[in-house]
């Protein structure tokens, strides 16, 4: 396990909310943290303006991780094809905040958004992170192939800014280092816990907003 870089920080002050206009003043200190991680993994990222995550937030279509005003984390919702897909994005913690399990807060209450938000939709990722598909599979995510995830354009064209994008090109679209999962929610063999469907709630999300 982790050690946190903070030992000093009690994890049960830290909580886990549906961003809304309250926390717009936290945009540039969210995205400044998740380009700065993309630098040290040598990974890209799809880069997003100010006030697209600003938007996100108004929409409520974010989750954010405050302790004691603080910023710690932050993920946020992104629908492809007319509402058909959903992906949970942008998933970061705070230097400080690292090793505390807060990764996987952020994680189930986005996830626990994009469901109450976008029942029919399927939920998607593409990850090359050990950590984020062992949460994934946890919720019930199966590996696809990438034919198998959104169409649309605009989403691919967020792969442009990846270090491997060459590697995406040069196999015609269908792979790359990225592993591609998915969350149907038509597909309960695969995900009996389902936050929709009734099972109830952990002690830590009842904690969290």
């Amino acid at each position: 396990m982790l050690e946190p870089v903070n030992s000093s920080i009690d994890p049960s002050k830290i909580r886990v909310l549906v961003a809304s206009e309250d926390h717009v003043g936290y945009v540039e200190e969210i995205l400044d943290t998740i380009n700065r991680a993309a630098k040290v993994r040598g990974t890209g990222i799809a880069k997003r303006s100010p006030e697209y995550v600003r938007q996100k937030m108004l929409e409520r279509k974010a989750v954010i991780a405050l302790y004691e005003g603080r910023f710690a984390g932050f993920s946020y919702i992104e629908c492809w094809s007319n509402k058909q897909f959903v992906a949970n994005s942008g998933l970061i913690v705070a230097d400080d905040f690292r090793g505390l399990g807060l990764a996987t807060r952020i994680k189930r209450r986005i996830f626990r958004l994009s469901r109450e938000m976008f029942p029919q939709a399927k939920i998607f990722s593409l990850t090359t992170g050990a950590a984020v598909m062992k949460m994934n599979f946890e919720l019930g995510y199966r590996p696809v192939t990438f034919d198998q995830l959104t169409t649309d354009a605009a989403f691919w064209r967020g792969c442009e800014s990846c270090v491997n994008f060459d590697i995406l090109q040069r196999n015609g679209g269908h792979k790359c280092l990225c592993v591609g999962l998915l969350y149907d929610p038509a597909e309960t063999k695969y995900h009996p816990n389902d936050p929709i469907t009734g099972t109830p709630l952990t002690e830590d999300d009842c904690l969290d907003a």
